[in-house]
């Protein structure tokens, strides 16, 4: 066990690297569902008439 979370000398490495990734996936998943939040608050005042039009839609990292 021990030389499996060494990872060849390599340990110092690898597991940032795993944490990192993790909490660049935890990230999305948070945005993702304040967003879908968010995108059903729209949906709800549309339904029901509080809102004249929509708003803009976000813009993405390309258009900056």
């Amino acid at each position: 066990m021990d030389s499996f979370l060494a990872m060849g000398g390599y340990a110092g490495f690898v597991w940032p690297a795993y944490g990192l990734a993790l909490v660049v996936m935890i990230g999305v998943a948070v945005q993702s569902v304040a967003d879908y939040r968010a995108q059903q608050r729209l949906v709800r005042e549309l339904d029901a008439g509080k809102t004249a039009r929509p708003r803009a839609p976000a813009r993405s990292l390309g258009d900056a």
